[in-house]
């Protein structure tokens, strides 16, 4: 089994823990330390460095503070791990100043501090379990103190693996407090009171625990002057050495709160319900102010942020299925033997022997440069701090300029051919409008209804399968309506035909059909001769995408570049590629359209 990672644990101090002068440790008072190291010393003595026995690693739990001690390898650091595996020293201590209260200070309700080191005390050193408050140095307007715990639960560590997390100290009698700081075990809309504080903002927090430090005062009696609250007071920014606490009227006695706890518990409501529901039928003067002040801000479901995008799956298949070669220049030459005059013929006696003729032909592409690029305030950039914004970005990027080239490479960027963006068509040659020396057009009848044209469309995808010259299997690229619409074909007695889409695709003789969210609408070319124009609607490519290559030179693959302008603060990110593209093999794809004819007026 595997070995844990330290000697023993056990509570470093608890929340709702009433201590014997009377002072409480809030919940989440030592929080923001959860994964902290602090040192392990004897005794809270801190003038021989011999007296520190190792480090404690602090963890944050509804209950309180947990401690999982590694004892150094040093005489000291040995004999009390000895000590601790025997049982003699069952007890821990913290030492932690920077103490704030919530509340009138006189009631010693802890709200906020910062644990310094981790102490073993022998049991019974102080059996008080008290708060031996110092003037820190150096620090006239913070407390600090020695906090003892009398739970008497460490537990030394067997070396045995083992998750589950004893002596939780639920057996020690615990003085009667309010039970959404002491058990927060109930849900209300799925969450535990303790989660509801867990998600609150410290400013929330602290607001929280004067609320609860000021319903102790009113249920204990206290008759002190109340004073104004002040700005100051709203930000939780008071003196913690003053006898006095500044109080509002607006606030819910301890009953109050009780009652609002128990109706959320048994209602399953959250705080926030149960309070708008007892403040909305008390006949008293009880109310809180601005009370959505007091709970947590709205969390992010998604973090990063989610894009709102097309169906970008078909641009795996298209990056993954074309060829790649290392150069960026491309060269196809072939010999058109299928002429008349290349055949081999007979040879009478006395005539002259006629020679072949073919043609040779030949076609180039060069390359071009596809690029994307953001920019950001560096400020910006340093502010967002719940996730990575530059590499969230970066994703982005590369996630459109790969879908860029894949529709280059079926149908082109859709740019007017003047556009300084165009991706022009002599470098990445689009496999519908390519030469139909190597892309074949194939007109399909246009229906009187989608359907009947859905028909057609499978009917010549049969027919036209003796005329693909490319490789292997082909691929059917369409849109979701088209699809859809050879999928709801039904026979005579109103039976679908094609149970499912592969069904479809061995009916249409290609290996899989996968549809492009930018074939979606009506993709036109026209072809004007005389005075005729001919425009021809796209619904369908069929081809085997290995016979389209893309090329690129050492150093014009995908490249990310990251830069920065000292004059404006900003940084600034490109991604770009140069290649070219082209379908390298003859007859290598069908282009399936419909065509509408209309007259040019004189």
């Amino acid at each position: 089994m595997a070995k844990r990672n330290y000697d023993c644990r056990g509570w470093a101090t608890k929340f709702g823990v009433l201590c014997g002068d009377g002072r409480t440790i809030m919940p989440g008072a030592f929080r923001e330390q959860d994964g902290q190291e602090v040192p392990l010393v004897w005794n809270h003595q801190h003038n021989d460095a011999k007296n520190v026995l190792g480090h404690a690693l602090l963890k944050a739990e509804p209950e309180g503070m947990r401690a999982y001690v590694t004892f150094n390898d040093t005489d000291q650091g040995r004999n009390a791990k000895a000590l601790v595996k025997n049982r003699d020293i069952t007890s821990f201590s913290i030492w932690a100043n920077g103490l704030q209260y919530a509340g009138d200070k006189s009631r010693g309700n802890v709200a906020h501090g910062i644990i310094r080191e981790l102490s073993l005390v022998l049991a019974g050193a102080n059996p008080e379990a008290h708060i031996d408050e110092v003037l820190a140095h150096g620090e006239a307007s913070v407390d600090e103190g020695v906090i003892y715990n009398n739970a008497g639960d460490m537990e030394y560590d067997s070396g045995e693996f083992d998750d589950v997390l004893e002596h939780s100290d639920d057996k020690k009698e615990e003085p009667e407090m309010a039970e959404e700081t002491k058990k927060p075990e109930s849900e209300q809309n799925g969450k535990t009171v303790q989660e509801v504080i867990d998600s609150m903002t410290e400013e929330q927090r602290k607001v929280l625990y004067a609320m609860v430090g000021l319903a102790a005062d009113k249920e204990s009696g206290d008759s002190a002057k109340e004073e104004p609250i002040t700005e100051e007071d709203k930000t939780m920014k008071h003196n913690i050495f003053d006898k006095e606490t500044e109080r509002t009227e607006d606030v819910l006695s301890h009953d109050a709160m009780t009652t609002i706890i128990n109706d959320a518990k048994k209602g399953r409501l959250t705080l926030k319900e149960a309070t708008e529901d007892y403040l909305e039928h008390s006949e008293g003067d009880y109310g809180i102010k601005q009370i959505d002040q007091l709970f947590p801000n709205y969390k992010e479901l998604n973090t990063p942020p989610k894009f709102i995008d097309r169906d970008q799956s078909w641009v795996s298949v298209v990056m993954n299925g074309v060829k790649h070669v290392p150069f960026s220049r491309i060269k196809t030459s072939f010999a058109d033997i299928t002429a008349d005059e290349a055949r081999a013929r007979g040879y009478t006696k006395g005539k002259k022997k006629i020679e072949e003729v073919f043609t040779l032909l030949k076609r180039t592409t060069d390359p071009q440069t596809v690029y994307k690029k953001q920019k950001f305030d560096r400020d910006d950039v340093i502010d967002i701090t719940d996730f990575d914004v530059v590499a969230w970005v970066k994703g982005e990027m590369r996630g459109k300029l790969n879908e860029e080239l894949a529709r280059a490479f079926l149908i082109g960027d859709g740019r007017q051919s003047d556009s300084d963006d165009k991706i022009q068509e002599t470098h990445i040659r689009p496999i519908w409008t390519d030469d139909a020396m190597y892309s074949v057009k194939r007109e399909i009848t246009k229906g009187t209804t989608e359907a009947e044209t859905a028909s057609n469309l499978i009917d010549d995808t049969i027919r036209a399968r003796k005329e693909y010259k490319g490789s292997g299997n082909p691929t059917l690229f369409t849109s979701e309506d088209v699809l859809a619409e050879m999928l709801l074909l039904k026979d005579k007695n109103g039976i679908r035909i094609y149970k499912s889409v592969d069904e479809l695709a061995t009916a249409m003789r290609v290996s899989k059909i996968v549809t492009v969210p930018q074939f979606d609408g009506n993709l036109t070319r026209e072809n004007t001769a005389s005075n005729k124009k001919d425009t021809f609607t796209l619904k369908a490519i069929m081809v085997n995408l290995v016979d389209y290559t893309v090329g690129a030179d050492k150093g014009g693959a995908v490249s990310m570049f990251d830069d920065f302008d000292i004059d404006y603060n900003q940084m600034k990110y490109l991604i770009e590629t140069r290649c070219s593209g082209a379908l390298t093999v003859p007859k290598s794809a069908i282009v399936f359209e419909t065509k509408e004819t209309s007259t040019i007026s004189a």
